[in-house]
Parts: structure tokens; sequence; C-alpha cells
């Protein structure tokens, strides 16, 4: 092991995030045969496999499964060590990873192409995965911040809000309970429901909420993708419920219709956050300063609330 490089053990990291050789060169902008062939050297080093091939899919071997602990502890070291030079330098400079929930798709990137005029010499890498994802990521130190909405009680975190995350039922707009007013939850009941999978923060939201209101929730089908679930609800196979800032768009076209349902929006909170034993780098706080300062008033401005609006600070929670 002793000749094995960072590359080949960045490269591995991500192999095993994706379980797929052509996703991680997607992630690092390589070609497929140079991700193989940084994984055969690897192995080579190691001297036994490190992933099972299964045509287009990979899995980790037993051997994989402890070296990837190892590797991401190295590459979480490097890391720091980065983080620290930049702090003794006092640059902003270097890389920045960034984790965000799949629903901050929809601001995030417009929010950071800002960011980056104002720090140029800062190179940022994205990370994105549903919320059960990001708190593995914040736990294994891959990420420096993450953006995301109810943080976790698993980890020892500096959460802190920066704007309000309103969550709606929607519906064609066409479907009668589009059409029908102002209703109560219990209206919800024996209605398909096309949901996020399990570990999506939307999804536990939807969840507490009818329990809370005794309504059973009706799952026809669970979906990863924010905008697969929309194009379903468009096409009348069901009732959602998402993030408002994923269907501004839809909105703005009358394409997908909010549900008035009382005690909604529910209205949560989005967050900047990172563990407390993570000490920031320069860039990675020039990045916190700048979304608690400037991320308000930008979703304030280009995902404005549909009537009926709630009163201000209602259901705001962490």
């Amino acid at each position: 092991m002793k000749n094995a490089t960072f590359r080949q053990l960045r490269v591995f990291s991500e192999v095993a995030r994706h379980m797929s050789f052509a996703r991680a060169a997607q992630a690092m902008h390589l070609t497929p045969p140079a991700v193989t062939m940084q994984i055969k050297e690897l192995e080579s080093h190691v001297g036994m496999p490190l992933f099972e091939r299964h045509g287009r899919r990979v899995s980790l071997t037993t051997v994989g499964e402890y070296m990837l602990v190892y590797a991401r502890k190295v590459l979480a070291t490097l890391k720091d060590a980065e983080d620290a030079a930049a702090r003794l330098q006092k640059l902003e400079t270097g890389t920045l990873v960034i984790g965000m929930v799949s629903t901050a798709k929809y601001f995030l990137p417009h929010l950071l192409a800002a960011f980056r005029r104002e720090h140029e010499g800062i190179d940022i890498r994205l990370a994105v995965g549903n919320r059960e994802q990001l708190v593995k990521m914040l736990h294994a130190n891959e990420v420096d911040i993450a953006i995301m909405g109810r943080p976790p009680r698993e980890l020892a975190t500096r959460a802190e809000p920066f704007a309000a995350h309103p969550h709606v039922c929607i519906a064609p707009v066409n479907h009668p309970l589009a059409l029908a007013g102002h209703l109560p939850p219990a209206m919800l009941q024996g209605h398909d429901f096309i949901v996020r999978e399990p570990g999506s923060g939307t999804r536990v939201a939807l969840e507490q909420f009818l329990h809370d209101a005794h309504v059973e929730l009706r799952v026809t089908m669970e979906m990863a993708s924010n905008e697969t679930i929309k194009q379903a609800v468009m096409a009348g196979m069901g009732l959602s419920f998402l993030s408002l800032h994923t269907i501004a768009l839809e909105l703005d076209n009358r394409l997908i219709a909010v549900l008035d349902i009382a005690g909604m929006p529910i209205v949560r909170a989005w967050n900047v956050v990172h563990t407390q034993s993570k000490l920031l780098s320069p860039a990675a706080e020039a990045f916190r300063y700048f979304m608690l300062e400037r991320a308000e008033a930008y979703l304030a401005e280009h995902f404005p609330w549909p009537s009926p609006v709630p009163a201000t600070g209602a259901g705001l929670s962490t």
C-alpha cells in the first residue's frame, strides 16, 4: 500500500459512493477507462480485488469495505491539512466541498455562481444526496458544509437557519381537490400519493403531518427524483408533497396546482450545517457567511409563495 496515491484513493472513494465506474468518472470529470485504470492500480497495491463486477453494476468486496474506511480517513486528514494551510496563509483558496440535498439544486447553483464571482480563487465541488446520505457524508468528513433542511440529531453539528423552506401538497390542475378550495387534512384520506424515497426529509415531513392529522398515507409510487414526481403528478398519476422551491416553473405556467390544505404550507428551515469538530477553512467560512447574508433575499425574490400565504414565521423549525 505504500505506493498507493491520493488520486487512487479519491477515485476509489468516488466509485464506492456511486457504486458505478461511469458515474464516478462523470463526477470526477474523468473518462471511464481512466477510472478503471486507477482502481486496477490500487488493487495491485492492495493485492486483492476491491470490487466485484456484475456487468455494469459493482459492489464492494469485504476487503474493499475495510479499505474504504481507511481511504476516507486518509482523504479527510489530507483535507484537514489543506484547510489548516489555508488558514495559516489566510487565503480564500483551495477546494470547498459542499453537500446539498437534491431539493437545493433549484436555487443553490445560482447562489454559488454569485459566490464564485466574489471568490474566484475557490474551487467548488458539490455532493448531492438525500438527507440520510448527507448525514453520512458529514459523519465521514467528506463535505465541509451541508445545505439541508432538518439538521441531524445523531451528529454534533452547528446548524444555522438561513431561509424558510415551505412544503405543500400538489395535484394536477384539473383534480377535484384542486378545485375545492380550503380543505381539512382528512380530505387527503384515500388518495394516491407519489412520494420521495425513505431517508428523504420531504418524505419524513409528509409522514409526520399526516400522522398528526390521523390520515393514512396511501403510497402508490416512490421516486428519488423531484422532476420525475412532478411529471407523474402532471400526468394525473396521483398527488404529491414537495418543497415549493422545486415547483416555481410549473406554478408560473399553471402546470401544477397547490392544494389549499389546513396546516399547509409546512414551513421548515433551510440550514447551513457543519460538524462541531470541524475547523472551517477561510473558504468554508466565506461561503457560510455568504449564505447567511444573501440566500434569504434571493429565495424571497425568486420563489414567492402562492396564496394563501401563512403568517410570517409560522411553523418555522430547525
